[in-house]
């Protein structure tokens, strides 16, 4: 078992998404339930419930098969509201098409809404 649970819950929702599974079962964050809302609210995954377990907490992610391709951006770059066109054009493959999940001082976000507000912060996760 890995440490970093973003990445193993990104890596498990992409693989059941290439399988074409409704449902995908993962170990629950905090950061993870962030990250999963901004991919619901930006519509690459349905709604998702945590359920107890003896063994901890978990997510029940509903798939609706929009993700092509989602990952942890490793090291978590820090980026300023200027260098955000460049790590686009490094994770998504044309503009305006993807997400780039940033954590910033306000809380987690995507990067349109960082350039918005004029923020910047660290990279956390990608998806497309």
């Amino acid at each position: 078992m890995l440490n970093d649970t973003l990445s193993n819950a990104l890596s498990k929702i992409l693989a059941y998404e290439q399988t074409s599974k409704k449902e995908c079962t993962v170990k629950s964050s905090k950061i993870l339930k962030k990250v999963l809302e901004i991919l619901k609210n930006s519509g690459y995954v349905g709604d998702f419930e945590e359920t107890k377990s003896i063994r901890g907490n978990n997510l029940k992610i509903n798939l609706i098969g929009a993700i092509n391709k989602c990952g942890v951006i490793k090291p978590r770059f820090s980026v300023s509201n200027d260098d955000f066109i460049k790590f686009e054009m490094r994770y998504l493959p044309a503009q305006d098409f993807g997400v780039l999940v940033v954590s910033t001082s306000k809380g987690i976000m995507t990067h349109e809404e960082a350039k918005k507000l004029g923020i910047g912060g660290k990279l956390v996760a990608y998806c497309y």
